[in-house]
C-alpha cells in the first residue's frame, strides 16, 4: 500500500527545490498526493476498510493545510505545483 523507496526518491528528486531537499512544501505535498492516490485505489476494492479510510482523510487534511500555506506564502509556486500534480483546486 505504501509507495516504494524508489518511487519516493523519484518524487523527491522531481519536486526538490535544492540538493538534499526532502522537507519543502512541494515535496511534502507530492508525497502525500502519491499516498492519497494509492489509498484511493485501495479503497475502491476494499470499501469496508474503515481504518484506511480514516488515514486517507487525515492525509487529505494534511495536504489541504500544506496547500493553503503555500498559497498564502507564494502563489506562483502554488500554481505550478497544482498544475504539475494535476489537482483540481
Amino acid at each position: 500500500m505504501a509507495i516504494s523507496k524508489t518511487e519516493k526518491n523519484e518524487i523527491i528528486a522531481k519536486y526538490a527545490t535544492h540538493e538534499g531537499d526532502t522537507g519543502s512544501t512541494e515535496v511534502q505535498v507530492a508525497l502525500l498526493t502519491a499516498d492519497i492516490n494509492n489509498l484511493t485505489d485501495h479503497m475502491k476494492s476494499h470499501s469496508h476498510d474503515h481504518h484506511s479510510y480514516v488515514g486517507l482523510l487525515k492525509k487529505i487534511g494534511h495536504r489541504r493545510n500544506l496547500l493553503r500555506y503555500l498559497q498564502n506564502s507564494d502563489v506562483n509556486r502554488y500554481r505550478e505545483l497544482i498544475k504539475s500534480l494535476g489537482l483540481r483546486r
